[in-house]
Formats: C-alpha cells, structure tokens, sequence
C-alpha cells in the first residue's frame, strides 16, 4: 500500500512539475518576445535627441531652446568660447542638470527622470579622475567589478581595452608611473569598457602639450572608427573640433549658431560669430549692388566692387560683410590682369610662422586685411615684399562669402555670468 501510494505521488508530482515547466516555458517565451518588442520599439536612429531645451540658472539662460539629433556612431562637437553652453549641454545628457524646458532622449528614450547612474553615458574628464591606488588594470576594470561581473571576464575585457588604446602591457603600472598622454588613454579605456550608448568627452586633451595633443586627436579619430561608440565632445579648440568631428555645433549665448560639417562651417559660416570664430577670416562690410551670373555683387565702403556667394537671400541695397580666408588670398607686387576680386593696399607687417608667412595690409579706406602664404620655395627671408610697399590682393568669387550683417552681439566671454548656487559656473 505504501508503494502505491507512493508511485500514485510521485505520477501525480510529475504531471504538476511538468505542467509549471510548460506554464514556465510559454511565460519565458512571452516575456522575452516583449522584451525585443521594446527594444525595436526603443531603437531609434539617434543615440542623442535634445528637443527644446533650455536650462536656467537663475535669469541665465545657459542652454537657450537647443534641439539636436546626433545619429548613432556620429562623432559631434560641441564647440565655443568659455559660457556659451557646451558644458552645461554636456552635464544635462549625463544627468548631473536636469533641464528647466524640453526633453532629452538616450537611444529613443527620455531620460529626464532616469538618475545619472542609471544613464548608458561614459565621460572622460579633462583632468582624468584615475584612482592613484590602483594599476592601470584595476583602474580600467572599475566599473565592471562594480557590476559584479565575474573575475575572468573582467580580465578579458581589460585586456581587450589595453589593446584597444595600444597599451596592452601598461596594466600592472600605477597612474604616477605613466605618460599624461597615456593616462589619458587610460581614461577613456575605462570610460568606454562599460559599453556606453554615448561616450561624453570633457575637453580630454587641454592638459596635454601640442605634440601630444595632436596625437591624441589621431588615435581619438582611430579609436571612435574602431568602436563605433556615440561621441560627444566639448572643445573651445577649432582645430581640434575641424580635425575629428563628423560634425560641429558651434554655440554662443546658450544656442547653437549653427550645426554642420567641419569643411561647411569652415568655408560656408552661417553668421559672423561663426565666421570669426573658426579660424581667421577678413571681413569688409559693402553694400548689394546685385546679382551676375549666380554672384552676389557687393559694394565696399572704399568703393570697390567685389564679387562673392551666399546662401542668404539677400536684396539690393542691403547692408552685408564680404568674407574671405587668409590662405585664399593672393599677394602681389603688380595688378593682376584677371582676377575676380582685387584691392590695393599697403603692406604693414610680415609674420614667419615656418611653414607659412603671414601679412597685413592696410586698405585706404582705413581697413586691414591679411593673406596667408606657404613657404615651399624658402623662408620669411624671402617674402614677397618689404613693410611699406604698395602691394595687391586677389582672390576668387569661390573664395568670397557673403553674410548679411546683423547688430553686434555682446560676445560670450564678455558676458556677465551668474553662478549656480552653489558658487560654481555651469554654464561652460
């Protein structure tokens, strides 16, 4: 009797086990088919959407009305003169701020109530923040073992991140035994081992020297192509932000003046501050006389006639500036018999840089300008000319851009800030 009882137990225990493993079963399938039904659904393809966003501090508008899309793998810089917003852009995507109008989104989804340690976001700070009590190994592993991820596959992504940042054999040293360039490269191991939606970058390289500096804008290049991580970072450096990005957002007073390809912001500025503020520019202001063969003809106040382009539907008779690089201007001691545009003028000063030489003329209408020439056949002891002669500087139509002019805005660094309560600027 015990016996049947016990085989009558032991059926019906397996009929009740197997029926919760098939209950169990068809459970796992549902929740996993709704869990790739967010994810399709939560796939987006921008990594990072500002839409309206302004933040305050105080009556301060740090970050004024932005909206952006930054697509997924894009290398974006955030590019200004010191408190026109880019830090504080930057601290809003990592949750450090929370924004006073607008949403931000992370991969499709808002982010504004999710805290900062629960955001997809990496940053690597200008000053690096590596714990001096750990190697590099440990250094690098941090936030892994923080997620408690067994030992083993710790070491192997660390390795894999050494290799990454060409340090493989650098893991055992401690931060005071390396380079500043390689600690930096340490940083951003560490940054991007946790697999971040977006990696955040905090002007990285304004500690190191030039040489290093430029180098470190290579390997920046070579590592964002080999990882295809989201990079946003924040520079007041022009040519860091031409050398790396796919694209640049120029700001100033909490907006984004204009958001485009490097060679575009640089040969195509949309406004003077832009066209100031990436490289050197000469500028005279003119008059639209008006149009030839999809040329826009400006009259300068000097009374010459020039000929350039424009994206701005400008009408005659309106006030606009002439833009044109130094380095596509062309000096000479005679008058050109062809040239698109020509002034004459006299030359003030002669600047050796080493590969180029730089001069400046005074105009008789009381303006400056500059060209720029590279020295590939000798040095600043054969310049074209002597301080004092009477020289000419041509250009071509291509080279001529034209902006409608606007009223002067008080620059971001002559802006009076106001600090955040706690006595620290936010306002980048």
């Amino acid at each position: 009797m015990p016996i049947a009882l016990s085989d009558q137990f032991s059926s019906w225990l397996h009929q009740r086990l197997a029926s919760r493993q098939a209950a169990l079963s068809s459970w796992t399938e549902v929740i996993q088919r709704n869990d790739s039904i967010e994810r399709v659904v939560g796939m987006s393809e921008f990594d990072l959407e500002f839409r309206d966003v302004s933040k305050s501090f105080g009556t301060v508008n740090a970050v004024d009305n932005v909206s952006l899309q930054v697509r997924r793998g894009e290398f974006l810089s955030l590019l200004g003169p010191s408190g026109c917003g880019k830090t504080t852009s930057l601290r809003l995507i990592a949750g450090f701020e929370q924004p006073t109008l607008g949403e931000i989104f992370l991969d499709g989804q808002s982010v504004g109530k999710v805290p900062p340690y629960r955001r997809n976001v990496n940053t690597v700070f200008q000053h690096y923040a590596l714990f001096p009590h750990m190697n590099v190994a440990d250094n690098v592993g941090f936030g892994l073992r923080m997620k408690r991820m067994p030992a083993p596959q710790v070491a192997d992504r660390v390795n894999r991140m050494l290799g990454l940042v060409e340090l493989p054999n650098l893991g055992a040293r401690f931060p005071s035994q390396i380079s500043g360039g390689q600690q930096q490269r340490i940083a951003l191991a560490r940054a991007l081992i946790n697999e971040p939606t977006v990696l955040l970058l905090d002007e990285p390289l304004g500690a190191l020297d030039l040489k290093v500096r430029r180098r470190m804008q290579q390997e920046l290049k070579r590592i964002h192509r080999d990882v295809g991580v989201t990079f946003i970072y924040v520079t007041h450096d022009q040519e860091e932000a031409l050398t790396m990005s796919d694209r640049i957002a120029v700001m100033n007073h909490g907006r984004i003046e204009q958001l485009d390809t490097p060679s575009a912001i640089y040969e195509r500025p949309n406004t003077k501050f832009v066209a100031n503020f990436i490289g050197m520019t000469n500028a005279l202001g003119g008059t639209v006389e008006g149009y030839e063969d999809r040329s826009i003809i400006v009259r300068t106040a000097g009374g010459v006639l020039l000929r350039g382009v424009t994206t701005a539907t400008i009408s005659k008779g309106k006030k606009v500036e002439v833009t044109v690089r130094p380095e596509k201007v062309r000096l000479s001691l005679h008058a050109p018999s062809l040239a698109d545009n020509c002034l004459e003028g006299r030359l003030t000063e002669i600047i050796y840089q080493g590969a180029n030489t730089e001069y400046h003329v005074a105009l008789a209408s009381g303006s400056k300008l500059s060209a720029v020439a590279q020295n590939s056949n000798g040095t600043g002891a054969a310049a074209l000319a002597s301080i004092g002669t009477s020289v000419f500087l041509h250009w071509p139509t291509s080279a001529t851009f034209v902006l409608l002019e606007v009223a002067n805005t008080t620059s971001s660094d002559e802006t009076d800030e106001e600090p955040s309560r706690d006595g620290v600027d936010r306002r980048g």
